[in-house]
């Protein structure tokens, strides 16, 4: 059954790669959608489409009733704090029976300390970070992990599944950051395992198509091995999740192991690798192109 959002006044704010089809899936399925970015061209051309544009996040928030929902999908924690915390961010404007969503990957301290600044202005929040990228997104199949009350989860449901075919209740506030930050884990040490494993078929003589293909449906299949595995092959690094992000995402995860006193040998290796990427100004391709370091790699 397609789910409908007639009557839902929602917002979204962060108009990059994941969020443009985030709003035009809430729209197509009936939301009052009105959105802001530091791209003006951006707002402007989803304004022809018929949503609504605002200047800022606190004009965002004044110009939605109580009840609406207000997704924040931002690049990373500083830029979730700008936009609730800023001179003209969310805790500026009226917060009042409002939900603050917060889609992106940001620091789970911080995702607590925000939601307990957004409560004291009156409004609710839940950390609803999602998986999948930008066909993900397109697609509206994105799998969303939530951390929250269970009333307002509930109340969300609805806008869940506009946007994402998988949707699970992590926990309290701060536990759909914790599922984010194992899923960017085990993301950044496959793409690594995926790129390591055709290089090494392609240079000892075997073609890495045919060997991507021997291995789906056993126990190395992987959504990254079928996804990424053939952008690595065809060598097509057009960002859907930048390789820029997925060294900040391990990074988090590296800090909240730290903070709760684990030793992630693994993921601490992982990142020189991401870290050498961007050193290399490869930063702002897909994450997939980190085969393009190993390749480079000499024994």
């Amino acid at each position: 059954m397609t789910v409908r959002l007639d009557g839902w006044a929602v917002g979204l704010i962060g108009l990059g790669l994941m969020g443009v089809p985030m709003a035009r899936n809430l729209h197509r399925a009936g939301a009052a959608m009105t959105v802001t970015s530091r791209r003006d061209a951006v707002v402007q051309a989803l304004a022809a489409e018929g949503m609504q544009g605002a200047s800022s996040p606190k004009a965002l928030a004044d110009a939605l009733p109580a009840g609406a929902a207000i997704i924040v999908m931002v690049t990373d924690t500083a830029a979730v704090r700008a936009v609730i915390t800023g001179e003209d961010g969310l805790l500026a404007g009226d917060l009042t029976g409002k939900t603050v969503i917060d889609m992106g990957t940001t620091q789970v301290t911080d995702t607590r300390e925000l939601a307990a600044m957004v409560a004291a202005q009156g409004g609710s929040y839940v950390d609803a970070p999602v998986s999948g990228g930008q066909l993900g997104a397109e697609q509206a199949s994105l799998s969303i992990m939530a951390g929250g009350s269970t009333e307002g989860i509930k109340r969300l449901a609805p806008i869940f599944s506009v946007l994402g075919q998988r949707f699970t209740h992590v926990g309290d506030i701060g536990a759909g950051q914790i599922a984010k930050t194992a899923n960017q884990m085990i993301v950044g040490m496959t793409l690594d395992a995926v790129a390591e494993a055709l290089s090494l078929a392609e240079a000892a003589g075997a073609d890495p198509a045919r060997v991507r293909e021997a291995l789906t449906g056993g126990f190395a299949d992987s959504r990254i091995l079928e996804l990424h595995g053939k952008r690595m092959i065809d060598e097509t690094f057009e960002p859907g999740g930048r390789v820029s992000v997925q060294r900040k995402d391990v990074m988090q995860a590296l800090a909240l192991a730290d903070t709760v006193g684990l030793s992630l040998p693994g993921l601490a290796k992982n990142r020189q690798l991401w870290d050498e990427m961007v050193a290399t100004g490869w930063g702002d391709l897909d994450h997939s192109a980190i085969i393009k370091l190993i390749k480079a790699l000499k024994s």
